[in-house]
C-alpha cells in the first residue's frame, strides 16, 4: 500500500547552511518568550488563582447568557466570567475566589439557587489561592526536573555533548511554549502544565532518532567532514520526523476543534509543541552539535601500524 506521505531517499536539504539563521530564530524566540513572560504574565487559571469554575447545560433549548449575568451580577460575588464553548448550551462561568472555603461553597449554593432548574451543573471546581500557589511551585518544579532527567539520560545513552544539546533544545521548546501563553493569554493550568511536560517527551523523542543515526554516522563515516555527516543523519530521518509530527498534529487537532473549552489550553499547547518540537530536532538539535562535536570513532592501532 502506497504510503500516505514519503519523502525520496536520497533527500540531501542542506540543513547546516542554515544553522546561523536557525538558532538565530530560536534564540530571539525564545528570548521575547522570555520577555513576554515578565511583560505580560500568564492568565493563570483558576488551578493556579483560586477561585470557582463551574460549567453548566441549559436544560432546553441554548444558553442565555445575559440573563445569567443579570442574575448573577445581583449575587455580589465580585468578577463573574461567562463563556459558552462547545454547543450554544453550555457555559463556563469564572467566580474570583471568595477569601475562605466556606464563603466559596456558599457562593457555589448561591448560582445554583440563581440559575433553578433551567441549567444542569455539570462540574464543580473550587480552588483556594494557598493551594493554587503551591500548584505553581510544583508545576515549575516538575518541568524542571524533567527536563534534568532527560538530559541525564541521553548522557548515560550518548555522551555529555549530545546531553547538553538534548536540554538545551528541551528548555528552548517549553520556554517558548509559556511565551505562546503569554502572548495569546490563554488560560494557563494544569492542563497546559500536562501539555508542557508532554512536549518534553515528544521533543526529546524525535531528538532521540536524529542522534542515534548521528551516532551511527560518527562510527560509519570517519573521516567525512562533520556538516555533511550531520545533513545525512537528519535527512535520513526526516521523513520519519514529518510522519510522526503530522499525525499526531492532524489528531490533537481535531481535539481542538470538537474536545472543547475543557482541554482546549491542553491541545493548543500541544499544537504548538508539536510544531516547535520538529522545529528543534531538525534545524536546532544537530546544528548545535557543530558547536560541541562529539567524539569519533578511532580505527585500533594495530590496523593503523600494517602497512
Amino acid at each position: 500500500m502506497r504510503p500516505l506521505f514519503s519523502l525520496p531517499h536520497d533527500t540531501r536539504i542542506p540543513f547546516m547552511r542554515l544553522r546561523r539563521i536557525t538558532i538565530g530564530l530560536a534564540t530571539v524566540l525564545s528570548v521575547l518568550s522570555i520577555v513576554l513572560f515578565f511583560y505580560a504574565g500568564l492568565n493563570y487559571g483558576i488551578d493556579f488563582r483560586g477561585g470557582i469554575l463551574i460549567e453548566v447545560r441549559a436544560t432546553q433549548g441554548t444558553a442565555d447568557l445575559a440573563s445569567m449575568r443579570t442574575k448573577l451580577g445581583g449575587l455580589d460575588l465580585g468578577e463573574v466570567a461567562l463563556q459558552n464553548f462547545g454547543k450554544n448550551e453550555d457555559v463556563l462561568i469564572r467566580i474570583v475566589d471568595q477569601g475562605n472555603e466556606q464563603a466559596n461553597n456558599e457562593a457555589v449554593d448561591a448560582v445554583r439557587k440563581a440559575l433553578g432548574d433551567s441549567y444542569e451543573f455539570r462540574r464543580v471546581e473550587v480552588v483556594g489561592p494557598k493551594v493554587g500557589g503551591e500548584l505553581i511551585q510544583a508545576g515549575a518544579l516538575a518541568a524542571i526536573l524533567a527536563m534534568l532527567g532527560i538530559a541525564v539520560y541521553v548522557w548515560f545513552r550518548f555522551e555529555w555533548q549530545f546531553a547538553i544539546v538534548a536540554f538545551v533544545t528541551t528548555l528552548h521548546d517549553v520556554v517558548t511554549t509559556i511565551g505562546v501563553f503569554a502572548l495569546t493569554q490563554i488560560d494557563f493550568n494544569l492542563a497546559t502544565v500536562a501539555a508542557v511536560l508532554t512536549i518534553a517527551g515528544y521533543s526529546i523523542n524525535d531528538t532521540v532518532v536524529v542522534f542515534d543515526r548521528i551516532r551511527e554516522s560518527l562510527r560509519k563515516y570517519k573521516t567525512m567532514p562533520l556538516p555533511e555527516l550531520m545533513d545525512r543523519a537528519v535527512n535520513d530521518t526526516l521523513s520519519r520526523t514529518l510522519m510522526t509530527s503530522a499525525t499526531t498534529f492532524i489528531a490533537v487537532l481535531a481535539l481542538t476543534l470538537v474536545g472543547g473549552e475543557v482541554i482546549r489550553s491542553f491541545t493548543i499547547a500541544m499544537l504548538w509543541g508539536i510544531v516547535i518540537g520538529t522545529f528543534s530536532s531538525i534545524f536546532i538539535a544537530a546544528p548545535m552539535l557543530l558547536l560541541l562535536p562529539p567524539p569519533r570513532a578511532t580505527e585500533p592501532a594495530a590496523a593503523k601500524a600494517m602497512p
